[in-house]
């Protein structure tokens, strides 16, 4: 991991391994289910961590997630334990092969951020019956998941919709809302609706929603073009968008229908990409996560667990229940929205970027507008 990263995780971590929803004790206290996973077995610093990552679309996961993970690691184990790591590109038939590839190394404890947080259950199960833990990474996953470590997704999307009622203001009801959230086959994206529309529900008019398929900005693209020739380009007046990818093909859309002054798009993830739109004035606003502070938690997670059969008592945790299993203890990351306003407190101060990373010949203007230099 690079210098600007390692500095961004540095700065957060301690403010990560504090924050819990409503914390119900510690890590210790609540580690009952990653012991029953491997039997309390304690082994030392030579141990195989696997993960597997659900897609490479998203810039997060190669730049800081794995590198993170993998860092983390080698930190926590003195350089002894070694990261065995795989990457599904979208498909959740794969991930499931790839579960058993990582039953078959007997990796010590398993990092998963799944493709479909239902059908990856039976891979979790298969992984705890051949004594492997399993830590829930980003996502949820159905099945006997022992740790659990993401953001508050109803929080991101209550941070969106509360961002886009004041880009509307006193015109919130003037024309439609179009809502684009995420796949349905990710728990995360309807928490994020769900938080959205806590928000947004009386307040605004929702003229068309859609659950976009496997997150794709070209997917986002053909059903805003959907809303437009439905609802009619002039009778737009914003867009709830989930994630800063499917932003993207939102704003080509609106483009190409011809708008001269696009509605405030949302956003979340602080894409690279999206930053730009947002000091560009194209994207109104996006999600800033801390992903150094979660890979770094997960790393803490995973090494205790595969170490000592619990979690690190350094780790303040909540407990949280999926689809199948109750009482996973957790630690949740808080976020921040991202606007023009508070770019250089957030993705310049953290070091996510460098003012010239964002501040490109084609932004240069833009950026200069706001005194980003």
């Amino acid at each position: 991991m690079n210098t600007r990263m390692r500095r961004a995780a540095i700065a957060i971590a301690s403010t990560a391994m504090a924050v819990s929803l409503a914390a119900c004790g510690s890590a210790a206290e609540s580690g009952d289910k990653a012991e029953e996973s491997n039997g309390g077995k304690a082994k030392g610093d030579d141990i195989t961590v696997g993960l597997l990552l659900p897609e490479n679309q998203t810039a997060r996961y190669e730049k800081f997630d794995k590198p993170i993970i993998e860092e983390q690691i080698g930190k926590l184990t003195n350089g002894k334990g070694k990261l065995e790591y795989l990457n599904a590109k979208q498909d959740a038939t794969v991930q499931s092969q790839q579960i058993d590839t990582m039953i078959t190394k007997k990796v010590d404890v398993l990092i998963l951020d799944a493709v479909d947080y239902k059908a990856v259950a039976n891979g979790v199960k298969k992984a705890k019956e051949a004594g492997i833990p399993v830590v829930a990474y980003d996502r949820l996953a159905e099945g006997p998941i022992s740790a659990y470590t993401s953001f508050d997704n109803t929080e991101v999307g209550k941070t969106q919709g509360e961002a886009l009622l004041k880009a509307l203001g006193d015109k919130a009801k003037d024309g439609q809302v179009v809502m684009m959230n995420g796949s349905v086959t990710d728990p995360n994206a309807a928490q994020f609706k769900a938080g959205a529309h806590s928000v947004l529900d009386g307040k605004v008019n929702i003229g068309k929603e859609y659950d976009t398929k496997e997150w794709k900005p070209e997917n986002a693209n053909a059903n805003m073009e959907g809303a437009i020739s439905s609802l009619g380009k002039d009778k737009i007046i914003g867009v709830y968008s989930a994630n800063d990818g499917m932003a993207g093909g939102i704003i080509t859309a609106l483009k190409g229908a011809g708008l001269s002054k696009l509605p405030p798009v949302t956003g979340q993830d602080a894409e690279l990409a999206g930053v730009q739109r947002i000091i560009a004035g194209e994207q109104y606003m996006s999600v800033f996560k801390s992903y150094p502070a979660e890979a770094e938690t997960v790393a803490k997670m995973a090494v205790s667990i595969a170490k000592t059969g619990k979690l690190d008592s350094s780790l303040e945790t909540s407990t949280v229940d999926s689809g199948t299993d109750k009482g996973i203890p957790s630690v949740i990351v808080p976020v921040v929205s991202l606007t023009q306003e508070n770019i250089k407190d957030t993705v310049i101060k953290e070091n996510y970027y460098t003012v010239d990373e964002i501040c490109t010949a084609k932004y240069k203007a833009a950026c200069d507008k706001i005194g980003l230099k």
